[in-house]
């Protein structure tokens, strides 16, 4: 839109009509591009400038859709089978990590609830053999149970942000029994939220809480969330008459964080070698960004008009069946992992679990220079994510049933 408007506003310029609007660009700048403009067409003869710029234009669109192709035309997939699962209630179930190796299934070794965003599937924390969170943890002595939300059905599509808590509470009363003791649980975006409900009214269940890009106060930064914020109100109407808020909606909300990420995105991914593991990687991020579950209606507009609208959870409001969740009244212990570059949970949001006045009561922080997607998958999450997180989960106390 913004390409083809260029025509349309070029129009508008040339006979001096300039806008009205005070934050537009400074008359001078846009004087000086006409100025060009003319002196082009005065050699080139008339229309030259409009022919040029329509031919750019057509250019980008051209390279942006070639991206766009050769991502849907490549062969790659996630091949990983998936480990078994040990318990299962609706469409959720617990995939037992202990199964991809010999050192998580030694006896003692410490079971981790593992608890993805229910909006993103959870493929990211399991992506190839190499690249696999929940397969290093399971290496590293750990045994990691992956809650698996699913998609979900006609009951689960009334589930409100108490429903999914209280089905964590059930599946880390069977891991507490399993393992005879409590578990660790660790969080990731969202699911880090859930999990600070988990460990206020389950604190005995919950041996240590590691929370992985983690938002709680929705109005600590609220950079490039306009659009989020504005049509909230309007999104949780659809969702309350369609039952769920689908998934397109949902990437368009995405999308509006940084709009110009698609173009420069597959722009790059044209430029790769296509049989190369960056092009692979690409295809495989890609694809999970594209299968998202829908979020169930009531628990859609919490997030919307709750979270985002009036910061229930940063402001000590957010009520989780029938008790406040305020992390400085949970004292097990916390990590809260920060990724700088973050642009999905900004940095000052997660940074409120870690305040020394509201925040978590027995917490370490660890910032780290990576992206929100970057601290699970990059080249250097292994060394500046994985390794402190694994180690820090496997020198938490026991605590035992």
């Amino acid at each position: 839109m913004t390409w083809v408007s260029s025509e349309s506003a070029l129009r508008l310029w040339k006979p001096g009509s300039l806008s009205s609007n005070p934050a537009s660009p400074a008359p001078e700048a846009i004087a000086a591009v006409l100025s060009e403009a003319a002196a082009l067409e005065a050699h080139t003869g008339a229309g030259a400038f409009d022919e040029a710029l329509r031919r750019e234009i057509g250019r980008r669109m051209e390279r942006l859709a070639d991206g766009v192709l050769a991502y849907r035309r490549h062969p790659v997939h996630r091949s990983l089978e998936n480990p078994p699962a040990a318990w299962r209630e609706g469409n959720t179930q617990l995939l037992d990590y202990g199964a991809t190796h010999r050192a998580a299934r030694a006896r003692g070794a410490r079971a981790v609830l593992v608890v993805p965003s229910l909006i993103n599937r959870w493929e990211v924390l399991d992506l190839t053999a190499e690249k696999s969170l929940l397969r290093a943890m399971a290496a590293h002595g750990l045994r990691p149970y992956l809650v698996d939300w699913g998609t979900p059905n006609a009951e689960e599509r009334g589930f409100d942000t108490t429903a999914y808590v209280a089905r964590l509470e059930r599946a880390v009363a069977f891991l507490t029994k399993r393992a005879r003791r409590a578990p660790a649980v660790m969080g990731y975006c969202m699911g880090g939220t859930l999990a600070v409900a988990l460990a206020a009214r389950q604190p005995r269940r919950v041996a240590g809480l590691a929370l992985l890009a983690s938002p709680w106060d929705f109005h600590g930064d609220r950079t490039g969330q306009a659009f989020l914020v504005s049509s909230g109100p309007l999104l949780a109407e659809v969702a309350d008459r369609v039952g769920e808020l689908p998934v397109d909606i949902l990437q368009t909300l995405f999308w509006s964080l940084d709009p110009w990420l698609a173009v420069k995105k597959f722009a790059r991914f044209l430029g790769m070698d296509q049989q190369g593991d960056q092009a692979r990687e690409f295809v495989l991020l890609e694809d999970w960004l594209n299968d998202g579950a829908p979020l169930a209606g009531p628990t859609a507009r919490e997030c919307l008009i709750d979270w985002y609208g009036n910061n229930t959870p940063g402001t000590g409001k957010w009520i989780v069946g029938g008790r406040r969740i305020l992390p400085s009244k949970i004292n097990v212990p916390s990590l809260v992992m920060i990724p700088s570059g973050d642009r999905i949970v900004p940095p000052l949001s997660a940074a409120a679990l870690a305040d020394p006045v509201k925040g978590l009561r027995n917490v370490t922080r660890r910032d780290l220079p990576l992206g929100h997607i970057g601290m699970v998958v990059s080249s250097r999450a292994r060394d500046l994510c994985w390794t402190p997180l694994l180690d820090w989960l496997s020198d938490i106390p026991a605590k035992r049933k």
